[in-house]
């Protein structure tokens, strides 16, 4: 019943993985304005504003070193006045550094404004970015609740200026091969998903030591962490969520454990606490965080068990789309392994796909999709695996916002309707938990949820 493809067979066979679109979209391209405020023949003058891992890393040093040909800093902020030094060194960046963020804004008067803060305050740098005259990327989630969310969407109409979401694991090719599958009908008319996401004891665990433990700062795991999934389903469904029906607990940090500290290193209990994490042993965190505590206090090992944490670590919705596909999720932050399953179902068959990130087999270089057609035989496609972070998409999301001439065969590019939508659909869910009732999206913004979802390339 097995219909195994050779990688070499599956590369010559499929257009969008093998060929130049996806694995580099760029050669032989027609150089052209990812914002087209901003001529090509002149660098792009950036300023970053929240200089923790992400920023630094992700969009810092990353961008010094492999994008210094069409981007320049011209201004870093941060709120703690030691870690934007810090993050100036590790950038390799020589521009000037703030921790006031208008000044920065004032003197450096930058063509992009790139948003890495906490997520609750996500919402003030970009309406000030875009008042301000410069276009925004924001990290996901594009903000916390619905009240920021409108007035997001608001900035944006006044300013005409555009902000466009970094929502990665869209640019993955075993994500991106998915989509086409879709789009090619090869299971026929979507009808509804299974998507199960597993953060591990590692990864999962980090979420609650951090800020992301408070609701107040992250919106949740339903917002921070599942609206990168949320996202994933918008675009592979290609219509708008309509309505959230949602349950969530927590049943294993916070509260749970059986030793408590405010931080690892001021814990009675590490010889003992499985989740106890040395923060001095790793150098670019002690540099960042820990060198740095004595300006703001925030603690980077902060206990998981803390008694503050307020955020679920167990969560399941149901969602209906507008399109009439139904979607059944669930997100568990305290599994022994990391990764996700996803099932497809169709008029005409399903597709499968299991994808550990952590701990995978050593011996296979490949992530698999089972496409299943009724009456037939089963298909396994092989993706191979990507370099770069987040299943490869990093490099590409990059790629696409940075170098000249960059289509978007896949509709990749987020914008301010894709980056609402998979927030309020977290939005949502927490509405629902708390009222135990199903939420409408289409109550809590002006955005109309769509059959067919809205695309414009930024």
């Amino acid at each position: 019943m097995k219909d195994r493809m050779s990688r070499r067979s599956f590369l010559a066979a499929s257009g969008a993985v093998a060929g130049t679109t996806l694995l580099n979209p760029l050669r032989g391209a027609k150089a052209e304005a990812v914002f087209p405020r901003v001529k090509m023949q002149e660098k792009i003058r950036v300023a970053l504003t929240g200089t923790g891992s992400r920023g630094c890393g992700m969009w810092g040093s990353s961008l010094s070193n492999d994008y210094s040909a069409y981007v320049e800093f011209v201004g870093l902020c941060d709120k703690n006045q030691g870690r934007v030094e810090t993050g100036k060194r590790l950038i390799g960046a020589s521009c000037p550094t703030y921790t006031d963020f208008e000044k920065m804004m004032r003197q450096t008067k930058p063509d992009l404004l790139i948003v890495t803060t906490t997520d609750a305050t996500h919402h003030e740098f970009i309406i000030r970015g875009m008042e301000s005259g410069a276009d925004v990327i924001t990290e996901k989630p594009l903000t916390t609740d619905e009240k920021k969310v409108q007035a997001i969407l608001d900035a944006e109409k006044k300013t005409g200026k555009n902000c466009r979401i970094t929502f990665n694991y869209r640019y993955s090719p075993h994500r991106a091969k998915i989509w086409e599958l879709l789009k090619a009908g090869e299971i026929g008319e979507l009808t509804s998903a299974d998507f199960h996401w597993y953060l591990d004891t590692s990864h999962g665990a980090d979420y609650f030591r951090r800020w992301h433990r408070l609701v107040a700062c992250s919106g949740s795991l339903w917002v921070h962490k599942a609206s990168h999934h949320f996202d994933l389903l918008n675009w592979w469904i290609d219509s708008d969520p309509e309505t959230v029906y949602a349950l969530g607990d927590l049943n294993f940090y916070g509260k749970n454990g059986r030793y408590r500290a405010e931080n690892c290193r001021s814990c009675r209990h590490t010889s003992e606490c499985r989740f106890y994490f040395d923060i001095m042993k790793d150098s670019y965190y002690k540099q960042l965080y820990v060198d740095n505590e004595r300006y703001d206090g925030y603690l980077r090992d902060g206990c998981v068990f803390r008694d503050d944490v307020d955020i679920f670590d167990k969560m399941a919705a149901t969602i209906r789309y507008k399109n009439g596909v139904q979607v059944s999720y669930s997100l568990t932050a305290y599994s022994p392994y990391e990764g996700y399953r996803i099932a497809l179902n169709g008029t005409k068959g399903r597709i499968d796909a299991w994808i550990q990130e952590s701990h995978p087999v050593s011996d296979v270089n490949y992530d698999e999709i089972v496409v299943a057609r009724n009456f037939s035989r089963r298909e396994y496609i092989q993706v191979p695996f990507a370099s770069s972070g987040h299943g490869g998409g990093d490099k590409l999301l990059k790629d696409q916002l940075f170098l000249p001439g960059t289509p978007d065969p896949f509709k990749q590019c987020a914008g301010t309707r894709d980056g609402a939508f998979a927030c309020l659909v977290g939005i949502a869910a927490r509405s629902s938990i708390a009222s135990g009732k199903p939420v409408d999206i289409a109550g809590l913004t002006s955005l109309q949820p769509q059959a067919v979802k809205e695309y414009r390339r930024i």
